[in-house]
């Protein structure tokens, strides 16, 4: 895709960080860790930005309204944070990959006083939406630049309400977050009640997305998929959230919050999950492999 130029308007630099007055504002292009990362003003939304690393779309923030999430997914990641506990009550998450930090400032802005850890490995990265895409100064969001695997091994037993998992290598899940050991490890970390919700991304034959739940299946006992109908079919790459927990799922109100998104999605469980996974098998450390990656046309 075509690359932004690489400079800010002078009302961006004099509002601070994110701040548009009067002109519109430019995009920040930079690169990082990752890639090149693009900070692309949203020319609907006054103070919002897409972030993108190498031409892939990674999270998108609005400093004006943090509890608005622009993409699918990200969405019904949303209900999933929505359903946690009783609306408002502040808990306690790990975010695997961070973006620009649109969940966890989700979270914070939904429910006040939330603590929460947020690993994303791209320390470049990090400073780049820190400084243009500021945090709330009252948030209680602390970022760690270590790979997510590490730093999910530093979280104390028990100590998450919800693990969410939304880690990229450009476009792919790297191989050591896909195995049965990896979500062995998030189970640790998660309380009894506690909750682990992963988006993944796949496209036909969907032999990676039915290999996840199957290997996140050994490991927790109630499980759900979020995805658009024509993902599922096999139709279409695409993003499904998977969503686990050693406790029953609140299965109706997910189905409902889905189906009535700008973007239906369909809640897979229980039998119908199982025949979806189609006897894939758990995948392991030996055997594990990053996720498959999207065709060029998806990000046209």
């Amino acid at each position: 895709m075509a690359r932004a130029r690489n400079q800010r308007a002078d009302e961006g630099r004099d509002t601070g960080r994110g701040g548009r007055r009067g002109q519109a504002a430019e995009a920040v292009v930079e690169a990082v860790d990752g890639g090149l990362a693009e900070l692309l003003p949203d020319r609907d939304r006054a103070r919002a930005w897409t972030l993108l690393i190498d031409g892939a779309p990674q999270s998108h923030v609005d400093l004006d309204d943090p509890a608005y999430l622009s993409f699918e997914y990200q969405r019904r990641l949303g209900h999933v944070i929505d359903l946690l506990a009783p609306p408002g009550k502040p808990v306690q998450v790990v975010h695997l990959g961070g973006g620009a930090l649109s969940l966890a400032r989700y979270t914070a802005a939904t429910r006040p006083r939330s603590t929460q850890q947020v690993v994303e490995r791209d320390a470049a990265l990090v400073q780049l939406v820190r400084r243009e895409l500021p945090l709330d100064p009252n948030a209680r969001i602390r970022v760690r630049s270590v790979d997510a695997r590490e730093g999910l091994a530093k979280v104390p037993d028990g100590w998450a309400d919800l693990v969410i998992a939304d880690v990229f290598s450009g476009a792919r899940t790297p191989a050591h977050l896909t195995s049965a050991e990896f979500v062995a490890e998030v189970r640790r970390t998660v309380k009894d009640s506690g909750v682990y919700a992963a988006n993944l991304a796949d496209g036909p034959p969907l032999a990676h997305l039915r290999g996840q739940i199957a290997t996140v299946a050994s490991v927790f006992p109630e499980l759900a998929l979020v995805a658009d109908p024509t993902v599922l079919r096999g139709k279409r790459f695409g993003n499904a959230v998977l969503v686990a927990s050693g406790r029953p799922l609140p299965i109706a109100e997910l189905t409902r919050r889905a189906a009535s998104d700008p973007h239906p999605a369909r809640v897979e469980h229980g039998r119908g999950l199982l025949d979806f996974t189609g006897g894939a098998v758990p995948v392991t450390d030996a055997v594990a492999v990053a996720s498959p990656a999207p065709p060029p046309s998806v990000f046209r």
